[in-house]
């Protein structure tokens, strides 16, 4: 083989370093220093690039043109050692299995169904940001014939230029859109309607690429290629999708979808790319189709996501990137004409998009700002990007150099996305809506609508919260209250969080499509059956955000729809001992920044099984609710919702009122409380006794003690009420005496009570009043605009 030139192939695995191998001559333990290479290398520039709110594939591109010639591989000593040429074919073997499961998953993100409802407003956006990057590409593509791409299959080329200049990334768009709050917004639903007709457009147009690429010199090849393409499709439409269609069926909500399903689908996705490939097309495609064939309702989607997904994009996808950051050397954009061409590339690319549809937008009416936003969000690249360059390179219609200015345009025209939507796009916020008069539940007219904003974090919690929401209805008035389900989901990234994403708001609206997804989520279901029930109007509502920003959203809204209080769940759940387990330690920094940031008021609620495990009926409702009163705002809050509550024929309260000793003061802080509140306190206090003065059902004690033990002693008197309800920042001697303990979130009488050596089964609800004089200028900014149909289910 020597004399050949030919070097042998790569031996699986070694028998160690001990006995005089070296691993990194082996394929197994070369290929898994480089996938750990890779992951180090992409993860940390992601992290770096997060304060500049960049997607990941930004960091994935940069982190493969890293690793590649450009910069490490200048030392021939380490490309020879890490990437040399023999351990390629494996790399780059890993590196498609990744982008065939990818590109599955991408299908199962494009929802055939809510492509054919786009309005025409949409679809004329989408084609002018096609059309116009594919003319400017087919134009550009002259210019780089006579330069640096001479000798190359000229009209493969140009086709190739166009698709590259034309290209949308969807999943990098809808990431971005997220990060920046715009999903609901007019210019997030048409970007992401817009987008996802490009995606499907575009890959049309490569498989015309790819077919006309071909080594073969006759065009009827060619031909033959693109007509076997679209028999493929018509021929999966009418065989697999049938069966597609027979596996969802089979599958039903809260069951494990069976494993046969699940291989027999991903075996599948196998052999579409074995076929497609054999035709002379990319195997990516046939995964491709077959994702957009799958049924995107119901469990099966999602289960095919969550098995696939974590290995796919966080292992093998980066790999990708790296095989293409080894085909990219900067070094060969050198002298002048080199780099005012890729300046004219990244010129062309952007005017074409940007121009393109800033254009039809304006002509359809759509602000100037919003339509300039649109065309720097078309404008956005990604991985498509890269696959369209890399078939180029492989099929040698882009040499070097024209594959390394066309890989760096893809990261410029990505990079600039973000930073010119926020330089451009700043909604100015709402005037103050003017009957927004309650923010609290504390108020003169106690007669007047309470609304609610309920966050929830899982199926787990749904009893325990409409068990509450019963609790908190009140009279019998029928719009005595009005109730915001708000679903907290967390936008990763993991592709599915784009599935839900796309499922979740197609539409445009933040809360359920209600007459589409009525009979497809246990969530809406169960909030759905008790509005019928207790009339009660109850709209069920989605966040989808990180962690770090989900506050923004709680608050927004809260604010948008007028909300007095936002209820909020805990951070620890019941474990099936009865001690509360950490849930998510990140939830508790979301209830600290909803409790910084909201323009209302707030409860933290603990939630013990308020009612049971089951949803109890307004007629079996028999709670007993104690009220700990010490003084101060919150606790008129606390005081406020246990006298909304009381009115329910299914409650008795128990309102327990602490009062200082006048003689004692040595075993306490003294603090000085201020006449104002006191003088507040009174006041309610007075007005409260004068309401219940006849009211049988409600319990009013007051308790002159003298330190904390004699406070806690008199709260385990009721440890067997069914809830709690306690000021998070009691006001006075006696409520300074109790230690806040571990969580001050909660303040000391909410932490005493959630705390293990508390002998209670009872839920805890702790309020923070919402404080009329209190600074807001230090509160950003999170108001998103409301999309007209949003504005009309809200008169409604």
């Amino acid at each position: 083989m020597a004399s050949n030139g030919c070097s042998p192939p790569m031996k699986a695995a070694s028998n160690g370093a001990f006995q005089g191998d070296n691993p990194l001559d082996y394929a197994v333990p070369l290929a898994i220093l480089q996938i750990c290479l890779v992951l180090v290398v992409t993860r940390g520039l992601a992290y770096l690039l997060r304060p500049l709110r960049q997607p990941r594939v930004i960091a994935e591109i940069i982190g493969g043109i890293i690793l590649g010639p450009s910069v490490l591989g200048r030392s021939t000593s380490y490309l020879h050692a890490v990437f040399p040429p023999k351990s390629l074919t494996v790399l780059d073997t890993l590196a498609n299995l990744g982008i065939i499961f990818f590109l599955f998953l991408a299908g199962l993100e494009l929802d055939p169904k809510s492509l054919r409802k786009t309005g025409y407003k949409v679809l004329g956006i989408a084609l002018a940001g096609i059309s116009l990057p594919f003319a400017l590409g087919i134009g550009s593509s002259f210019v780089l014939l006579k330069t640096i791409a001479k000798g190359v299959n000229s009209t493969a080329f140009l086709v190739y230029m166009g698709v590259a200049l034309s290209i949308t990334a969807f999943p990098v768009l809808a990431r971005i859109l997220a990060e920046l709050k715009l999903l609901t917004t007019d210019v997030g639903r048409m970007a992401m309607s817009a987008a996802a007709v490009n995606d499907i457009a575009a890959w049309i147009l490569l498989a015309l690429a790819v077919a006309l690429s071909g080594s073969s010199q006759s065009p009827l090849v060619s031909l033959w290629v693109f007509l076997s393409g679209c028999g493929f499709v018509v021929c999966s439409i009418f065989i697999v999708l049938p069966i597609f269609k027979w596996m969802a069926q089979r599958c039903h909500e809260g069951e494990p979808v069976d494993e046969v399903y699940i291989c027999a689908t991903l075996g599948a996705v196998l052999a579409a790319g074995f076929v497609t490939d054999a035709i002379g097309i990319h195997s990516m495609f046939g995964a491709f189709v077959l994702g957009i064939l799958v049924p995107k309702e119901g469990p099966f989607a999602s289960a095919l996501v969550e098995k696939v997904e974590d290995l796919v994009s966080g292992l093998l996808l980066p790999l990708y990137f790296v095989s293409s950051g080894l085909k990219t050397d900067i070094a060969t954009i050198r002298g002048l004409q080199s780099w005012g061409l890729l300046v004219f590339v990244i010129f062309t690319a952007c005017f074409g998009k940007i121009v393109g549809t800033v254009g039809v937008s304006l002509l359809c009416k759509v602000p100037f700002n919003e339509a300039l936003v649109l065309g720097f969000l078309m404008n956005s690249k990604g991985l498509v990007e890269l696959i369209v360059l890399n078939i180029g390179k492989d099929r040698k219609v882009l040499n070097d150099q024209t594959f390394a200015i066309m890989v760096l345009m893809a990261l410029f025209t990505t990079f600039m996305t973000t930073p010119l939507v926020i330089a451009v796009y700043k909604p100015a916020r709402k005037a103050r809506i003017a009957d927004y008069k309650y923010r609290t539940v504390e108020r003169k007219n106690t007669n007047s609508q309470l609304r609610i904003l309920v966050c929830f974090h899982g199926a787990r919690n749904i009893p325990s919260v409409i068990n509450l929401i019963e609790a908190s209805r009140g009279t019998q008035k029928h719009d005595a209250l009005s109730v915001y389900a708000m679903h907290l989901k967390e936008l990763s990234e993991r592709s599915s969080s784009i599935l839900m994403v796309h499922k979740a708001r197609r539409n445009g609206l933040p809360f359920w499509n209600k007459a589409r997804h009525a009979g497809s989520d246990h969530v809406i279901v169960a909030f759905e059956a008790y509005q019928k029930l207790s009339q009660v109007s109850v709209r069920p509502m989605i966040a989808i955000s990180s962690v770090a920003s989900i506050h923004e959203d709680i608050c927004g809204t809260a604010e948008r729809k007028r909300a007095a209080v936002i209820i909020i769940p805990f951070h620890k759940h019941q474990g099936l001992d009865g001690s509360l387990d950490i849930t998510r330690s990140d939830f508790r920094s979301v209830n600290k920044r909803v409790l910084e940031h909201a323009r209302c008021s707030v409860g933290i609620f603990v939630d013990r099984g308020l009612g049971g495990a089951w949803q109890v009926s307004a007629s079996n409702v028999s709670y007993f609710i104690t009220v700990v009163f010490f003084g101060g705002g919150d606790d008129r809050e606390a005081l406020a919702y246990g006298g909304r509550m009381a009115e329910h024929p299914g409650i008795r309260l128990a309102v327990l009122r602490f009062v200082m000793e006048p003689r004692i003061v040595g075993e306490v802080v003294r603090v000085d409380v201020g006449e104002s509140s006191t003088t507040e306190d009174e006041l309610f206090l007075a007005e409260f006794k004068v309401k219940i003065a006849n009211d049988a059902s409600i319990i009013y004690e007051e308790r002159i003690v003298k330190n904390a033990a004699e406070i806690v002693a008199a709260i385990r008197e009721y440890n067997c009420c069914n809830l709690f309800l306690v000021g998070r920042r009691p006001a006075g001697e006696l409520a300074c005496s109790l230690r806040t303990g571990e969580c001050p979130e909660l303040g000391p009488v909410g932490s005493l009570l959630a705390s293990q050596d508390c002998a209670t089964t009872a839920s805890v609800l702790v309020m923070q009043q919402y404080h009329y004089g209190v600074s807001i200028d230090s509160i950003p900014d999170t108001e998103e605009h409301s999309t007209d149909t949003e504005r009309d289910a809200e008169s409604a």
